[in-house]
C-alpha cells in the first residue's frame, strides 16, 4: 500500500472513529456482489466487523476473501468517505480475544448501557460469532 501522509491518517482515523454504518462487499462464485451494512471498530490499522460463521458474506470470503468496505456520511453539507480494500482474515480464537472485540464493536453503537441488553450479550457469547478482520491492501478517501 502506497504510504498515506500524516493529513489523511488523522481523517481516516478521525472519521472512522465515528460509529457510523459501514457497507461491506463481497463476491461469490459467480461473480455476483452483495453488499451488507455492518458495525464495525478501526484500530488504525485494520478494521474488526463481528459476522456470524453462517451468514452469506462469511461463506463468500471462505472461498473469496477479497472485500471492500465503504465508510460515508454528508455532514454540514460536505460528504466524507473512507473505502478500504484486500483481503480478510476470519478470526476465531481465542475465545476470550473475541469477546473483548465484540464488546468493542456492539458498544459503540449501543453505549455502555446498551450493550449490556440481553441481545448484544448472547451474541457475544455466542460460538458462531467470529471476527471479520481487514488490514487494507488500499485505503481511498473523499472529503468535499
Amino acid at each position: 500500500m502506497k504510504k498515506l501522509t500524516d493529513e489523511k491518517k488523522k481523517f481516516i482515523n478521525e472519521f472512522l472513529e465515528e460509529p457510523l454504518i459501514a457497507r461491506m462487499a463481497t463476491v461469490d462464485g459467480k461473480g455476483q456482489p452483495h453488499v451488507v451494512p455492518v458495525w464495525y471498530a478501526w484500530d488504525g490499522k485494520s478494521i474488526w466487523i463481528s459476522s456470524f460463521s453462517n451468514t452469506r458474506k462469511v461463506n463468500e470470503l471462505k472461498s473469496n476473501p477479497k472485500i471492500s468496505v465503504s465508510i460515508d456520511a454528508s455532514i454540514n453539507g460536505r460528504t466524507k468517505a473512507v473505502i478500504l480494500e484486500g483481503e480478510v482474515e476470519l478470526v476465531r480464537e481465542p475465545g476470550d480475544f473475541l469477546q473483548k472485540q465484540f464488546h468493542w464493536i456492539y458498544e459503540r453503537y449501543l453505549g455502555e448501557k446498551g450493550v449490556m441488553e440481553k441481545e448484544p450479550q448472547e451474541w457475544i457469547k455466542d460460538p458462531l460469532n467470529l471476527l471479520i478482520k481487514l488490514t487494507p491492501g488500499k485505503i481511498f478517501t473523499w472529503n468535499w
